[in-house]
């Protein structure tokens, strides 16, 4: 055997050796996705939007997992205050995100949505405007005021002059929902994209009162996320067309 032969042959058993050991250390080919989970915490409202939008964020990005929360947007903030992990936030108002400070960085608005009134299906009560909230022998639910759909409520009804007495007050617009649906109440304010979300479980009464106050949506990555640029992409996917596209069909407004 010649002395080029055995430099060939040796050459060609370092590389060979060379090669195994980066396959086994996982790293032979940018084209094998890392795995890493992004933790969105999203008022509840957006649970139908984010869901879907989730699930096609997750088609083109492989590897890469959302890990949704949804609650109402103050106990969202708490539990980041608290000390809860997460990489993006999106909530139901501005008021509620700047509770965060610095730790939301550079919030931006996605969404708007107002209130509607929804009933028992059929309006066995004959709900036609803010002001039969109030009427005796009506029970009516609205979100607590400390979360953005109960703000929003407290200024529909000062803006109509109405002083609402509600059966309970819910921590989310969900639970609203949840007690109309039930037949625990015979009306609540909820947004129009979650009576869209309802569906025939419901009946839905519009009072021109109640577009004049509108929520906007913001959402911003958060300073302690420990992915970053996944977590841009979420937003970037939440802002963009086919994001867009998804929550104006659920009944959101423009941002």
């Amino acid at each position: 055997m010649t002395q080029h032969s055995i430099t060939r042959r040796t050459g060609s058993l370092a590389v060979a050796i060379a090669c195994a050991a980066t396959l086994a250390a996982g790293c032979s080919s940018d084209d094998t996705p890392k795995s890493t989970t992004v933790t969105v915490f999203a008022a509840a409202s957006l649970k139908a939007g984010f869901t879907t939008i989730a699930t096609s964020y997750e088609k083109s990005h492989p590897g890469v997992t959302v890990k949704l929360t949804f609650d109402g947007s103050s106990a969202l903030v708490t539990q980041i205050q608290q000390g809860a992990t997460a990489d993006v936030i999106a909530t139901a108002d501005e008021k509620t995100m700047t509770k965060l400070g610095a730790t939301a960085v550079k919030p931006k608005f996605f969404a708007s949505n107002v209130l509607t009134i929804i009933t028992a299906p059929g309006n066995p009560k004959k709900i036609t405007s803010v002001a039969d909230l109030a009427r005796p022998g009506v029970i009516t639910v609205l979100c607590a005021v400390a979360v953005p759909c109960g703000s929003a409520a407290a200024q529909v009804e000062k803006n109509a002059g109405v002083d609402i007495r509600p059966a309970s007050e819910e921590t989310s617009v969900t639970g609203v929902v949840t007690k109309v649906t039930s037949g625990q109440a015979d009306a609540g304010l909820v947004y129009v994209s979650d009576a869209k979300t309802a569906g025939a479980t419901i009946g839905v009464v519009n009072d021109p009162a109640l577009a004049a106050v509108v929520n906007r949506y913001p959402i911003a990555v958060l300073a302690n996320s420990k992915n970053t640029d996944r977590a841009k992409e979420f937003v970037a996917a939440v802002t963009g067309t086919s994001g867009q596209q998804t929550l104006t069909s659920l009944g959101f407004g423009p941002k």
